[in-house]
């Protein structure tokens, strides 16, 4: 399989899922809370997805479901009726959840922490494994580091306003992340504090 790990723009995208079992609700509920609009085509759907803006279709109307997509989901138990579907999805992204290895998006194991968002894929070799490195994953991760990270962000768009070159940038935001008394600061959930600091840190250097 030759893919490659990528973040995809969906809001206002047109998602079809074929399918209204439990794989095709966390599918549905996963592009719905990106802004997507998603229709799927099966028995019923739960009020949670109707809420959200969900819309369940009859299987009688797949060729124009999959002329209306950008992306199609296949996630029914009618192999038959998958298959079909991707045989006139050419052309569409496809994600196959019945048969991964015939779509060409994959959905991995996805989850945030804060705003920093992370997902795991094991090439199909074991989803169980996947959610077990999501623990781990997630057991290592402190609020220290999601400070960091905003912390930077908030460095970045200093150093952007002040300073042409990006390797002069980096330089900066190397000194930032190794300061010990910033370390301090962000340790202690001090982050207004360690922005101040960061602020006489480009100051001073700037003035020399």
């Amino acid at each position: 399989m030759g893919l490659t790990s990528l973040f995809l723009e969906v809001e206002n995208k047109n998602v079809f899922i074929l399918g209204t079992g439990e794989v095709a609700k966390r599918r549905a509920h996963r592009f719905l809370d990106k802004g997507a609009n998603v229709i799927l085509a099966g028995n019923s759907i739960d009020d949670e997805l109707t809420e959200k803006g969900a819309i369940l279709t009859p299987l009688k109307d797949l060729d124009e479901m999959v002329k209306w997509s950008d992306i199609v989901i296949t996630a029914s138990g009618d192999e038959e009726l998958c298959e079909y579907i991707a045989s006139i999805s050419q052309g569409k992204l496809i994600n196959r959840a019945d048969k991964p290895e015939k779509g060409n998006i994959i959905a991995p194991t996805s989850f945030l922490i804060d705003d920093i968002e992370i997902s795991i894929f094991t090439n199909g070799q074991s989803p169980l494994m996947a959610r077990e490195l999501r623990k781990k994953i997630q057991s290592i991760i402190t609020q220290e580091d999601i400070l960091e990270i905003k912390l930077q962000d908030y460095a970045r768009k200093i150093l952007k306003e002040r300073i042409a070159s990006q390797k002069t940038r980096k330089e900066y935001l190397e000194n930032i992340l190794d300061d010990e008394e910033i370390k301090q600061c962000l340790k202690e959930g001090k982050l207004d504090e360690a922005k101040g600091l960061v602020e006489n840190l480009i100051n001073s250097n700037l003035s020399q």
